[in-house]
């Protein structure tokens, strides 16, 4: 079939229309007359043939075939400003979100979508698994966060890139004439990492986080560029200039907007708006070699004109090599395809699609496929280290801190102070911590959420530049003891011990502050709970009760997701028992691990606080739906264990590390789920100063 022509566009309309028609197709037939008689007579002439009929018109393109994808656009227009639409890869909407902010946006490696906005005040807000929202749903300080106030410095941010191995956020601040960088788990009004001023006001970043490279382009034309730029903390002055320009060696760079660097063939695109009153004369500029490109570099392609509907193309995504744009003026999202090969000029766009005032556009962030540390599902799995965090009773030179330990707990890597009284210490899957802390002066507990622990925060403190805080009386939090996290799902399970309001706290991976709880999990006979292990794989949530029984909550997220707010009681509970008597007392459960694929739950019990040798670990077989007594199928206990509070475990697919208290040392026990228990000694151990809990830390962490 022939194709059509492509949409025409209305400049003072600002829409596209299509029009197809379709002619009749006529034929005209003489018909020879015969005479009539008792024979049958000659045949008579035959009669002149009928004209053709007229060709029908052409159908209409098809839209192109491009790979399934889901991307998310951001609107800036007086009616839907302060909104963003998640699209598919034809831009047909999926649904809408309401941010309350209109710029740029881009995601982290946990699927939170990052959105700076000049909307009111200067701001960066986080909205927590966006994917996992619903249609309509909108910005809520329960569950999602933000960075503003007069210490952020913020003044008209627009474009932001994300370091996802650093866990940094890059923000291009047009009114400020900087480049401002935070953490990414940052929260209110909180002074920047580093501010980085530029010689004209830039628009948009993006960062080459293997080479560590930041590329800047700049509303005068230019794109800074800055080598090192973390490594030489944020560097001052770019490395070097780029200027497209033509093959005579002329700037033809008026205004860029847009940038994306592409690792792959070491090109950057760029969107140039021309003058911002103009509608017409926009452009897109390809350049290669950007690793080493400097001063006047005569652009490898580029496109403008009437027929590639650029005027103010103010924001890029680049997929593959398809050039996603969100044409402002002229109120579409433009598709060009194989932007890096082609002949330059008036290039019509793939597909075009209506829309209003695009602001901004990404692609959805994609979430890691790996378990969460806390349900380890491969056996041998390589670790970067073992985390452990220490409490003395005391305050001394190790309270509040983290320490990294190889998994052969012979050696520290790392360090890195809470600047609280730890209590538990997990990690999520962007290997930034999460820490439960008490305080019993002031009887108010916490979490404090550090960002990239695991991997690069050594000798470093807590500092509200990259870290952040949920503390206050609207958490409940007075007593937190053990928590877990999922990551996916964007769930803090907290313990709260506290014996008046005895409970598992839910709070959002992303909100901070005197935040409520998402959701609440409370015991019959007002049982305290020490421990949490939520199981992703089953919706179900374990918890290890200081009166030696074990709680389990079924389809703990679904309730969440159906708007319930309490579950008032557990749905089974599970005692311990050796042939069919349960545990004498004391029997006072505390770290806990349920591995799904073995349906086993691993457990610690710390028996008696006050003496330090009647700790025992526990394996239980077949609880995932099991209820009353339970009969463990391992123990291991005595002196050579040197078990007495072991108040923390964790699983790893193999091996099961403890964090014994009592007699400062942690631990490590080859292949538990197989070991014949007893009075056995761990296969290594190594000496600590009071650990309160641990966490292995798997090497894709650093990935």
């Amino acid at each position: 079939m022939n194709k059509a022509n492509l949409t025409t566009h209305s400049a003072q309309k600002n829409t596209l229309k299509h029009t197809l028609s379709f002619s009749a197709l006529t034929l005209a037939v003489l018909i020879g007359i015969t005479g009539c008689s008792s024979d049958d007579g000659e045949n008579g002439v035959d009669g002149i043939a009928g004209t053709d009929g007229q060709n029908g018109s052409d159908g209409t393109n098809g839209n192109p075939g491009f790979a399934s994808a889901t991307f998310i656009l951001a609107n800036n227009g007086e009616s839907n400003t302060g909104t963003i639409d998640v699209i598919n890869q034809s831009a047909s909407k999926l649904k809408t979100f309401n941010t309350t902010a209109n710029e740029g946006v881009a995601f982290d490696s946990l699927g939170n979508l990052l959105q700076a906005s000049d909307s009111e005040n200067g701001s960066i807000k986080t909205i927590c698994q966006l994917a996992n929202r619903s249609d309509g749903a909108t910005y809520t300080a329960n569950t999602d966060r933000e960075i503003t106030g007069t210490n952020t410095t913020l003044v008209n941010p627009k474009g932001i890139a994300v370091a996802q191995k650093s866990g940094l956020v890059f923000i291009a601040d047009f009114g400020a004439m900087q480049v401002t960088t935070f953490g990414a788990t940052a929260a209110g009004d909180t002074a920047p990492l580093g501010t980085t001023i530029t010689e004209a006001a830039p628009w948009d970043v993006d960062y080459d986080e293997s080479n560590d490279r930041l590329y800047v382009a700049l509303t005068n034309g230019d794109v800074a560029v800055y080598d090192n730029f973390v490594g030489g903390e944020f560097a001052a002055m770019p490395s070097r200039t780029i200027t497209p320009s033509n093959n005579d060696g002329t700037q033809i760079s008026v205004n860029i907007h847009g940038i994306v660097y592409d690792s792959n063939t070491n090109k950057l695109v760029l969107s140039d708006v021309g003058s911002a009153s103009d509608a017409t004369d926009g452009s897109l500029f390809v350049i290669n070699n950007a690793s080493t490109a400097e001063g006047l570099v005569s652009v490898a392609r580029s496109i403008a004109g009437p027929a590639t509907m650029l005027g103010n193309p103010v924001d890029i995504s680049l997929e593959g090599s398809d050039l996603r744009v969100a044409e402002k003026s002229n109120d579409a999202v433009l598709v060009f395809s194989n932007i890096f090969s082609g002949e330059s000029g008036d290039i019509t766009p793939d597909l075009v699609t209506s829309t209003i005032k695009p602001e901004s556009i990404t692609k959805l962030g994609i979430q890691n496929e790996m378990a969460d540390i806390s349900d380890s599902d491969t056996a041998n799995m390589a670790l970067l280290g073992v985390a452990v965090s220490s409490n003395p009773g005391t305050a001394g030179e190790t309270t509040g801190q983290i320490s990294r330990l190889s998994s052969q707990l012979n050696t520290e890597i790392g360090n890195y102070n809470a600047s609280q009284t730890i209590e538990s210490v997990t990690f999520d899957k962007a290997g930034n911590s999460y820490t439960t802390f008490d305080n019993s002066t002031t009887s108010i507990g916490g979490i404090v959420i550090s960002n990239k622990v695991a991997i690069n925060r050594d000798g470093q403190t807590y500092n509200t530049s990259q870290d952040s805080i949920i503390t206050g009386s609207n958490t409940g939090l007075v007593s937190p003891k053990g928590l877990d996290v999922a990551s996916d799902s964007g769930m803090i399970l907290v313990a709260e011990n506290n014996a008046d309001t005895p409970s598992i706290s839910i709070f959002s991976t992303c909100t901070t502050g005197d935040a409520s709880p998402l959701m609440t999990l409370t015991f019959a006979n007002d049982a305290r709970p020490w421990d949490v292990d939520y199981d992703v794989n089953t919706d179900r949530v374990f918890v290890a009760l200081t009166n030696g029984t074990v709680a389990v909550f079924d389809e703990v997220k679904s309730k969440l997701m159906a708007g319930s707010t309490n579950i008032a009681v557990e749905d089974r509970l599970i005692t311990p028992a050796n042939a069919g008597t349960a545990l004498a007392a004391p029997s006072n459960i505390h770290g806990i691990d349920y591995d799904s694929l073995s349906s086993s739950l691993i457990l610690s019990d710390v028996g008696s606080a006050a003496v330090a040798d009647d700790g025992k670990i526990y394996v239980l077989n077949n609880v995932a739906t099991a209820s009353g007594l339970v009969n463990i199928s391992t123990t291991i206990s005595g002196p050579n264990t040197l078990l007495g509070n072991p108040v923390d475990i964790m699983y790893t697919g193999t091996d099961l590390y403890v964090a014994e208290k009592s007699n400062n040392v942690v631990m490590r026990f080859n292949n538990i789920l197989s070991s014949s228990g007893g009075d056995i000694s761990a296969d290594t151990s190594t000496a600590f100063t009071a650990p309160e809990s641990v966490a292995i830390l798997p090497a894709w962490l650093n990935k």
